[in-house]
């Protein structure tokens, strides 16, 4: 797989990664193979935050969060088998797109979920998806009224 952004889709158009709006921390999307026509659904975070220990003055260590940029611009997928035919064919064989920002990472739970759900992913062989797993507590989420 190349280094280089090879393209998300957001809306049918190509998603430019330097307009990501702040307030989301990732996104659920779908990942579609263009000969085969197999698709694959998931969530991915913009940012990835670790502990790491650093050593004081005084020479003892406390622990400090260390945010960075993701790999979500070259990411492709979990599932194992999607990722051997992605190195295979190569990425621009695929398509993929995003089909809902996040806000919360509970919020990527959620839609990652519901949209597996929603697209039977499990029942389905046109699906690299082989388990749902979520477990969401609703303070995690923002509730609205629209609906969604």
């Amino acid at each position: 797989m190349s280094d280089h952004y090879t393209g998300w889709y957001h809306e049918f158009a190509e998603y430019d990664p330097e307009t990501a709006p702040e307030e989301f921390v990732g996104f659920v999307y779908r990942i579609q193979n263009l000969d085969t026509l197999q698709k694959y659904i998931g969530k991915k975070l913009f940012w990835n935050r670790r502990k790491t220990k650093v050593k004081t003055k005084s020479g003892g260590t406390k622990t400090k969060y260390v945010t960075k940029e993701s790999d979500w611009k070259k990411y492709y997928g979990s599932n194992k088998l999607l990722q051997e035919q992605v190195e295979e064919v190569g990425g621009d064989k695929y398509y993929r797109e995003i089909l809902k920002f996040c806000k919360t990472k509970g919020e990527c739970s959620y839609y990652e979920a519901k949209y597996q759900f929603e697209y039977d992913v499990l029942l389905r062989d046109d699906y690299f998806n082989e388990y749902i797993q979520c477990r969401i507590n609703a303070k995690h989420l923002k509730r609205d009224n629209d609906g969604e």
